[in-house]
């Protein structure tokens, strides 16, 4: 069979490119008025809250990327286009601050939260103390990377300072951030895992099986700034206004977060 030439007359090729052009340039353009917001993952869905009462007040489309606080942070570090940073501890965002990747005095500490541990909805497990986790019946345990990532740290700081890390550190399984560790529990394939209350608060397959008092644990922390190679900072500024706003702060309260004081 013969093959049909394209017959398209060159001033009309030239029309449609320029069209096309114009087009794509549109949708970057588009893209890059967006604001780029790096939350840490326990944010995930109370961030998505937030950005549906923010666009009543404003036309900007907030695009986010969450992840473990580390994770983003190497990101940032490697140029990745953000530009609000909400971290889920101090130190990555010192990590940054410290580089001189952070726009000036635009920090400041937005939320706290406590810990948890938390076991499968149908597990019989009883657990009064963080010393319940040494018991035979616990074979894994699901936390964050202890390494790095934020409710990793706080987890083992804890076990520390109760002094049941050593008992327990062979029998953890270090998920890649805090929902990865909640979703590790809810298959059943730890038998508890130690996660922040708001995260078990959106979970229907586990249970709190003993919620560590906030004195007793680690002072967790969420910061929150611009980066500074934003090109769009002053989006960025009143996206972090807005955060510290009463309609704001009561999607975080309702969702179980403690507002930093």
């Amino acid at each position: 069979m013969r093959r049909i030439r394209n017959r398209i007359p060159g001033k009309v090729k030239k029309t449609l490119l320029i069209t096309f052009l114009g087009f794509a340039t549109s949708l970057l353009a588009a893209r890059a008025s967006d604001l780029q917001v790096f939350a840490a993952a326990s944010l995930t869905d109370v961030m998505n809250e937030v950005a549906a009462a923010y666009a009543a007040t404003d036309s900007i489309k907030l695009q986010f990327n969450f992840a473990g606080s580390n994770a983003l942070a190497r990101q940032i570090q490697e140029g990745a286009p953000a530009d609000v940073f909400i971290s889920a501890d101090e130190a990555k965002m010192d990590v940054l601050q410290k580089a001189g990747l952070l726009l000036d005095e635009t920090r400041y500490k937005l939320l706290s939260n406590t810990l948890v541990i938390v076991v499968e909805n149908s597990s019989a497990l009883v657990l009064n103390s963080a010393k319940s986790l040494e018991q035979p019946a616990i074979k894994r345990i699901a936390l964050a990377d202890t390494k790095g990532v934020p409710a990793g740290v706080y987890a083992k700081k804890y076990l520390e300072k109760t002094g049941v890390w050593e008992s327990v550190k062979a029998r953890v399984v270090p998920t890649e951030n805090v929902r990865a560790a909640l979703a590790v529990v809810e298959s059943g394939d730890a038998d508890a895992g130690i996660v922040y209350k708001t995260d078990a608060a959106i979970s229907k397959a586990v249970k709190i099986a003993y919620e560590i008092p906030a004195e007793a644990g680690p002072n967790i922390s969420y910061p929150v700034a611009i980066v500074k190679a934003s090109a769009n900072t002053e989006a960025a500024q009143k996206f972090l206004t807005f955060l510290k706003s009463e309609p704001a702060l009561a999607i975080f309260k309702k969702s179980g977060f403690l507002i930093h004081k």
